[in-house]
Parts: C-alpha cells; structure tokens; sequence
C-alpha cells in the first residue's frame, strides 16, 4: 500500500512515521509513505500557498492551485487511481471501520490543510471524501494524517505479525479492550487476578471477553447497545455479570 500526505512540514510527518512498526513495514515493502511539500508546487516566487479569503474574515486560507499540482503529482508518482482524502473537522468521524476499509486501497493521499482551512473548489474537484479526528480544531492537518495513517497501516496485512495483534483491540470488534497485566503479579499491593495465572486458556479467554464486555457497558453504552449478544456463550456471560454486580452492591449495603 501507498500513502502519500500532502503537507506544508513534510520532515515533521516523516521522522514520526519512519520508527518503530512503521518504519520496519516499510523495510519491508508492505507499505510506502511519503511527505510532499506543497511549497514546491506554488508559481510564487515567495513559495506563497496561502491569500486572503474572498467576502473577507481573518486569517488566510490555502489557495487551489498548490494544492492541485501538488495533487497531480502525487497522482503520477502513484501509478494508478488514489483515493484522496482531506483532514478537516467538518469531515465525518474517523472510526477503526475506516481503517480497515482504507487499507484495502492502493494508493491513499491525505491532504493537509492549514490556516483557516483551504479554498473549496480543491476539495469540490479532488478529494473523495474528508475525515475528522473528532469534535475539536487542530492547527492543521498534520496531527490528524499521522493517526489516520498509523491506524490504517496497522491493518494492512504484514505490518503486524499476527491477526491476534489487533483482533482483541478495542473498536475492532465493537468492544473495548479487557484490562492488560504483566510481571511482577504484586505490584504496589496491586495483585493480577488470579485467573491469568491459572493457565487455563478457556477460562482466561471467558474472563477476558466479561471484562470487555463489561468495560463497554461503563464506557461506551452507545457501543454496548449496538453489540449482538444472543449467543449462549454471551447470554452466560450477561447473566454471571449480574450475580457479580448484585453480589458487590449488597457488599456495599452491608458496609454502609
């Protein structure tokens, strides 16, 4: 797979995705990333990208024409159709749906914008969708390109060394993740609960799949109520949650 990310601090983008997993995917040739400084593809002798917005307002944005021939030749160096996807917080929200669906593509460019956004008729023209982080206002689109490309590289087959390594994650599934413990097993009178040191896969993989479950419902009710519990391993489940929940708060009845 092939991402491009159009930006005005291509440096900044690249030490931070050429570490670690990343880096070693693309040694590897599972993936290939790349940073283009729009600067380059400006007519302006000044290296201008930004002017004043048409019916006024403050501040600047960023001007069409940079944008498209630095979109044109992102599209070249890609051999073949791209998905162009721009950073904006009035782009829908990024979910881990999207990752695994925008790692199926070959050639992914995400575009960065900056100032007070970038002039429209780029986007009417080139982009095929825009994608938000969340409900909040970055400096630019930076930020957001480096979690979008992390999250999808992360699915693209190879980057990580087994299936399992992202299978039990939170959102894969439309769970959050169980709660984690490594050595030592006591740790500030902190004990690991006794069931992961029991070796029996079986019950671990249960307590596991409870403690997502019930990590959800606390957290993320709007992601529980979406979940399908029929199965009679679930239903169990449900219902040994309920003696757990029913057993501590006559526990705190009592301490009362």
């Amino acid at each position: 797979m092939r991402i491009d990310i159009m930006t005005l601090f291509p440096d900044s983008v690249i030490d931070v995705l050429s570490d670690s997993i990343l880096g070693r995917a693309q040694e590897r040739g599972y993936i290939h990333i790349e940073a283009h400084q729009i600067r380059d593809y400006t007519a302006s002798k000044q290296c201008q990208v930004d002017d004043y917005p048409y019916g006024g307002g403050r501040g600047a944005i960023m001007q069409a024409d940079p944008l498209y021939r630095c979109w044109e030749a992102v599209c070249d160096y890609a051999q073949g159709p791209v998905h162009t996807v721009f950073l904006s917080p009035c782009g829908h929200t990024f979910t881990q749906a999207d990752a695994i669906r925008l790692s199926k593509l070959d050639n992914l460019v995400l575009v960065c914008g900056h100032y007070e956004g970038i002039d429209q008729r780029f986007i009417d023209e080139c982009v095929d969708e825009e994608i938000s982080l969340g409900d909040f206002v970055l400096t630019g689109g930076e930020i957001a390109a480096m979690a979008v490309t992390d999250a999808v590289c992360r699915m693209v087959p190879g980057v990580l060394a087994d299936p399992e390594c992202f299978e039990d994650e939170s959102h894969f599934n439309g769970l959050l993740e169980y709660p984690q413990y490594s050595r030592p097993a006591s740790w500030h009178g902190r004990e690991v609960p006794p069931i992961l040191l029991s070796g029996d896969h079986a019950k671990v993989a249960q307590w596991r799949r409870k403690q997502a479950l019930r990590r959800t419902k606390q957290r993320r009710p709007d992601m529980y109520e979406k979940l399908d519990l029929s199965s009679k391993q679930d239903k169990k489940l449900l219902a040994q949650m309920e003696e757990e929940d029913l057993a501590e708060a006559e526990a705190m009845d009592r301490r009362e």
